[in-house]
């Protein structure tokens, strides 16, 4: 594989890792902006406009637009998340420059009022459903009361109070801040041509207005608060399961601990061959407990999650703490460790053999970070964690310590 990358003469940066054996190419726009990135009367925007970049721009209607993605048979599509928003596209090789032609027209959308009105009610419908399904907002409510007054707090969707305020101003304001060039990242993978790529780029985004990007850093003291645990319900008496969100400190996106993190939670809380799968899932005990550790720009935790009758949900997340007091005390096998890294480094391999899949982790670790990551030096991280790591983390970050959890079902009903 090859690493190229350009940088446009307004900001935007241009990056592809060239795989010569493959028989497709993905492309896709990593937009440096999220729900972190919005104010109280901005929460929801980052999302809506994900949805209004797919209804169409000043010379091409929605329908379009979906005409040229279906002629080109190209799997495209988009995602919002706390940091990034991202619109992607897989093609066949002959149509990178048709993709890369169509995705830069869509990130300058009209925003015309009428489908702003219209996408505004299939926002507000999709946060209802959200709300009815489970595990009916936990992780939202969790996230929220785990980090407070950080903007990581701020859920993606939004609310149906801040989604029903926004207003198209407020939303072409957000874009031309948020989708400047220096904001954003063009990343392709696969059969690249990088020189038709950026000559694609210049003619496409080179009259784009450059603006300073805008500064994401969050001062220490408005970092997550810890010292004493939470618990919060929400009441769904015709809920099936009981749901429950546990949440505890881990390293950010900085961190080189956060690599030892991972295989911790692989160790823990993966879906299967793990401590917790064998204690509550495969005993039959809860339908499901997982862990997974989450990095951001300046924050990370580990978040727990249960699924279990409700009746049993408080010994089932005694039995959690219990499984992490023990590892606190007594740490992770050989064996283990060895197990964790071989999962993860197989997810690693067969990611790499999929551009659509390296798309990911090479546009996201571009656009947050600013650094290249090959496959070889992903599987090197991955082979150089030793018990040390991992129980460094354990100790800095004790799953057992402080903690926010929110449980969601017809338990909270009968405790209330």
């Amino acid at each position: 594989m090859q690493f190229r990358h350009e940088r446009l003469a307004n900001g935007l940066d241009v990056i592809a890792e060239i795989s010569p054996g493959a028989l497709s190419t993905s492309v896709g726009f990593f937009v440096r902006t999220g729900a972190r990135d919005e104010s109280d009367s901005l929460w929801g925007a980052s999302h809506f406009l994900e949805h209004m970049v797919f209804k169409g721009t000043h010379d091409l209607s929605a329908d379009e637009i979906n005409r040229r993605f279906d002629w080109m048979g190209a799997a495209a599509n988009a995602f919002t998340s706390e940091e990034d928003t991202v619109y992607h596209a897989a093609v066949l090789p002959d149509q990178q420059e048709q993709a890369v032609s169509l995705l830069a027209r869509m990130m300058r959308p009209a925003l015309r009022d009428e489908d702003f009105r219209t996408e505004k009610l299939v926002i507000l419908e999709e946060i209802r459903m959200y709300d009815d399904q489970p595990p009916f907002g936990a992780d939202d409510r969790c996230r929220a009361a785990f980090f407070g007054g950080h903007p990581l707090a701020r859920s993606v969707l939004g609310t149906v109070d801040s989604v029903t305020a926004l207003t198209v101003e407020a939303m072409r304001d957000y874009h031309r801040r948020r989708y400047a060039p220096g904001n954003i990242v063009l990343a392709c993978t696969g059969a690249v041509d990088f020189d038709a790529l950026v000559e694609s780029a210049r003619r496409h985004c080179g009259e784009w207005d450059p603006l300073p990007p805008p500064d994401r850093a969050v001062p220490p003291t408005a970092r997550p608060p810890g010292g004493r645990s939470t618990v919060e319900a929400i009441t769904r008496p015709a809920a099936a399961l009981e749901y429950a969100v546990r949440m505890s400190a881990g390293p950010d996106g900085a961190d080189d601990d956060r690599f030892p993190a991972k295989v911790l939670a692989v160790i823990l809380g993966d879906d299967s061959g793990s401590r917790l799968y064998w204690s509550l899932v495969d005993s039959g005990d809860a339908e499901h407990a997982s862990l997974h550790h989450h990095d951001f720009l300046d924050a990370g935790l580990f978040a727990t999650q249960l699924s279990c009758d409700a009746s049993d949900v408080e010994a089932m997340l005694a039995r959690i703490v219990d499984l992490y007091v023990e590892v606190g005390r007594r740490g992770v096998a050989a064996a283990e460790l060895e197990q964790a890294r071989n999962k993860l480094a197989g997810r690693v391999v067969l990611a790499g053999e999929r551009p659509r899949r390296r798309l990911f982790g090479v546009g996201l670790e571009w656009a947050r970070a600013g650094r290249y990551r090959s496959v070889a030096d992903d599987l090197a991280i991955v082979e150089g964690i030793d018990l040390d790591d991992v129980h460094r983390v354990l100790a800095r970050w004790p799953l057992h310590g402080p903690s926010t959890t929110v449980l969601a079902g017809p338990h909270a009903a009968a405790s209330l």
